[in-house]
């Protein structure tokens, strides 16, 4: 592939490799009823390929218990660094089950689509994470609606949070379990970027998929962090409206942590 160097044509043919390998057991894994194992291993042999070493802080949900994770979005590289943290699913926009391999791959890795063009799509796509929710499975939820440009976070929508809670809810005293994520893509190589390389790192606006694919391919090295806040109880006390806030909140701080290297405290 033309302006691909030698060293990443490598990582990316062990990619491709490594994605065809795994797509069989896969298939009889999500047959079976346990389609996480193998999700789970091809997030991180996507992360070793485009050379990503992720620092976390705070704690990701408890194995078993599921959640609510509310995240930022800057990057089609979000999915396989979030995705290494443990057995969770997406909800993507719908266009992305007709991109080519990538719809399809995405339908393997179990993610959840909405058609916000269609109107009660938000329903259906609540009764199945509200399903999954209530199996203790983790569900991840890019609340800004779009990709944002790495050097802030965009305002959260409470909709799909409040219809998610409607559906697990069952009885009147039931809580959801949100967890905030931010990503932070902090620079190349360990060397902590400014403004300008977060934005080289995100896929945002008219920003082309296989020019930035290429991109971060040839880095070598992506430095990103994952900074897990505290879980925020949404149902009995706390409304939808409130628990989007308090995400939102949570997120803004992590970003301007990671980005500054400063603890607030």
């Amino acid at each position: 592939m033309k302006g691909i160097r030698p060293g990443a044509m490598v990582r990316l043919a062990l990619l491709v490799f490594g994605t065809l390998v795994l797509i069989p057991p896969q298939l009889v894994a999500m047959r079976l009823g346990r389609p996480f194992y193998f999700t789970r291993l091809f997030q991180k042999l996507g992360c070793r390929c485009f050379g990503v070493r992720i620092t976390t802080r705070g704690a990701p949900p408890p194995a078993g218990q599921g959640g609510l994770i509310v995240a930022n979005h800057t990057s089609w590289l979000d999915i396989p660094v979030i995705g290494t943290t443990g057995p969770l699913s997406f909800v993507a926009k719908a266009e992305v089950a007709t991109w080519p391999v990538i719809g399809w791959l995405s339908t393997l890795q179990r993610t959840v689509f909405i058609d916000r063009m269609r109107r009660g799509a938000t329903a259906g796509v609540a009764s199945e994470m509200g399903r999954r929710l209530q199996n203790g499975q983790s569900v991840v939820l890019f609340a800004e609606g779009t990709t944002g440009d790495g050097t802030r976070v965009l305002p959260l929508r409470s909709s799909l949070l409040g219809a998610a809670h409607e559906a697990v809810r069952g009885a009147d005293e039931a809580e959801t379990t949100i967890y905030p994520l931010c990503v932070t893509y902090t620079g190349f190589h360990g060397l902590r970027g400014g403004r300008a390389e977060r934005s080289a790192l995100s896929w945002y606006g008219d920003t082309e998929l296989a020019p930035h694919f290429q991109a971060m391919i040839n880095s070598g090295a992506i430095d990103v962090e994952l900074a897990w806040g505290e879980p925020i109880r949404m149902g009995r006390k706390l409304s939808r409206k409130e628990a989007t806030r308090l995400a939102e909140i949570a997120i803004r701080r992590a970003r301007q942590e990671a980005v500054t290297g400063r603890s607030r405290g």
